[in-house]
C-alpha cells in the first residue's frame, strides 16, 4: 500500500473514531437543553466552517452554488435532515439512550441500501441482501418481544440515509455543503438560542461552568472528523471505507454499554446480534475484494 494510501487510510479511520467518540463530548453538556445545545453545534459549525474556507480560498465555490436555484434548495434540505439527526443523537445521549442511538447507526447503512434500490435501481450483492434480511430481522425480532418500535433508532437513522441520498445529487464539495446547510440553518438556530436565554435570564445560566467553552467547540467537534474523512476518502478504496464505516457505531455502543453504563436487556442484546451477523455478511465481502486486490498488486502481471 502507497504512502497516499496509507495516510487517507489513516485520516479516514481517525474521522469514525472521532464520530465514535463523540458521545462522551455530548454527555459533558447532558446539563444543557437539547435543542440549545443543537443550536449551538449548528451555529458555531458554520462559523468554523466559514473560517475554514476563507483560509482554503474556496469562497468561490460557495458563490458558484448561489447562483443555482437547485443546490440552494438541495443544500436546504439537506439542512434539515442532518440538523434532525443531530438533534435526536444528542438526545439520545444526553436522555441516557446511548444504545438505542448505536442502532441508529447501525441500521442507517441498511437503509442506504433499501433507498438505493427504491430509488436509483441499484442491485445490491448476495450478501448485501444478507445484511438488510438481517437488519429487519432484528428490528422486527426487537417489536415481537418488547412491544415498541425503536423509534429513536429510525428517527438517527432514517434522515441521515435520506440525507445521504440527496446529497448524491448535490455537487459540492464536503465542506461547502456543510457550511451552506448549517448556514440556511442558522436562523431557527438564532432564534431558538434567543429564545431559550432570554426565558433563563440571559446568558449566565447557560454559560455555566464548562459550557462556556465547549458550546463553540461543538464547531470543531463536528468539522474536523468530517474534514478528515474528505481528506482520506478519495485515497481510500471504496470497499474498505464500507468496513470502516462500521467502527462509529461500535464504538458508541462500548460508550453506552461501559462509559455510560446503560442496562443492555437480553431482548436489545439478540436484536443487536441479529443484525451484526447481516453486517459480516457484507464486511467479509468487502474483506475478500480487499484481499483480491492486494494479491493482484502483489503478481507479476
Amino acid at each position: 500500500m502507497g504512502r497516499r494510501k496509507r495516510l487517507g487510510l489513516a485520516t479516514v479511520t481517525g474521522s469514525y473514531v472521532l464520530w465514535g467518540m463523540l458521545p462522551i463530548f455530548w454527555g459533558f453538556l447532558a446539563s444543557v437543553n437539547s435543542v440549545y445545545v443543537l443550536a449551538q453545534r449548528i451555529l458555531w459549525s458554520m462559523v468554523f466552517m466559514g473560517l475554514y474556507m476563507l483560509v482554503k480560498r474556496q469562497w468561490g465555490e460557495i458563490r458558484e452554488a448561489f447562483r443555482s436555484k437547485k443546490v440552494v434548495g438541495l443544500s436546504f434540505v439537506c439542512g434539515v435532515l442532518i440538523t434532525f439527526n443531530w438533534g435526536m443523537y444528542i438526545y439520545s445521549v444526553n436522555s441516557g439512550h446511548v444504545l438505542e442511538g448505536s442502532m441508529g447507526y447501525f441500521i442507517e447503512p441498511v437503509l442506504v441500501g433499501v433507498i438505493g434500490i427504491i430509488a436509483f435501481r441499484e442491485r445490491p450483492s448476495l450478501a448485501e441482501n444478507l445484511t438488510l434480511f438481517c437488519a429487519a430481522a432484528g428490528v422486527a425480532y426487537l417489536i415481537v418481544r418488547t412491544g415498541e418500535v425503536p423509534m429513536l433508532a429510525l428517527l438517527i437513522g432514517l434522515p441521515f440515509a435520506v440525507y445521504g441520498a440527496v446529497k448524491k445529487n448535490l455537487n459540492l464539495s464536503a465542506q461547502a455543503s456543510l457550511f451552506l446547510e448549517t448556514l440556511f440553518m442558522v436562523p431557527f438556530a438564532l432564534g431558538f438560542s434567543l429564545w431559550w436565554q432570554n426565558r433563563l435570564g440571559g446568558l449566565d445560566p447557560v454559560l455555566d461552568g464548562a459550557s462556556f467553552w465547549l458550546l463553540p467547540a461543538c464547531g470543531v467537534a463536528t468539522s474536523v472528523p468530517l474534514l478528515l474523512f474528505n481528506m482520506g476518502v478519495k485515497e481510500t478504496p471504496y470497499y474498505f471505507t464500507g468496513i470502516l464505516m462500521y467502527i462509529n457505531p461500535t464504538l458508541q455502543f462500548l460508550m453506552g454499554l461501559f462509559y455510560f453504563r446503560e442496562a443492555l436487556d437480553r431482548d436489545r442484546l439478540i436484536a443487536f446480534v441479529i443484525i451484526w451477523i447481516g453486517i459480516l455478511f457484507t464486511v467479509g465481502e468487502k474483506v475478500k475484494f480487499l484481499l483480491q486486490e492486494r494479491k493482484e498488486v502483489g503478481s507479476p502481471t
